[in-house]
């Protein structure tokens, strides 16, 4: 669903400057966020947020159409990367601002590494931190980085990604997983 309060505003470019790390979440340069996702892709930091509603719903965002990587697939209520010299904090509390214009009490649940490629358009290679907590706001979404977006609850998530994974960005189903099984009593003590 398409919430009636939306703005456009351009939050992320090509070239902003993301952090290079190893294995072990060890900085080990920069490089342009068009680089990292080139080819093969560079392994970079990147961070995936679950924002709940008081209902425990969790809000579902369609990435835009002219995204260069999975474009409208479905996906978690908030990803990106920090930039350089920026630290987790503050990374998601910008983000979570500009693309939806919320805040949340977020706490971190886990991180890991994965690697996804998009036919030729590139690849997300990224060593990911996972955090959820809750919000009692609607968002206002941001057209440029959204196309659409809604609350679901967990039972009804899971049908969906039973029934249609081919409609959700890969990482997003890892996490989904990953919180519904190994993280499942974190998550319920960030969401009380």
């Amino acid at each position: 669903m398409t919430h009636p309060q939306t703005r456009h505003r351009i939050v992320s470019s090509e070239d902003e400057p993301l952090i290079l790390v190893d294995s072990q979440d060890r900085e080990v340069g920069v490089l342009a966020k068009a680089d990292c996702h080139d080819g093969a892709g560079v392994l970079h930091r990147a961070f995936s947020l679950f924002v709940f509603n008081e209902e425990g719903a969790l809000l579902l965002q369609q990435r835009q159409a002219d995204k260069r990587l999975w474009p409208l697939f479905w996906s978690n209520s908030c990803c990106s990367h920090p930039r350089a010299g920026e630290d987790m904090p503050l990374a998601i509390r910008r983000r979570l601002e500009q693309e939806l214009g919320l805040s949340a009490r977020l706490g971190f649940l886990y991180k890991f590494e994965y690697n996804a490629q998009f036919g030729d358009a590139g690849t997300e290679h990224e060593l990911c931190w996972v955090y959820a907590g809750t919000t009692p706001a609607q968002p206002v979404i941001n057209t440029s980085e959204i196309a659409a977006w809604r609350w679901i609850t967990p039972s009804d998530l899971d049908a969906e990604l039973n029934a249609t994974p081919e409609l959700f960005t890969p990482w997003f189903k890892l996490e989904w997983q990953s919180l519904r099984n190994t993280h499942r009593a974190r998550l319920e003590q960030l969401l009380r």
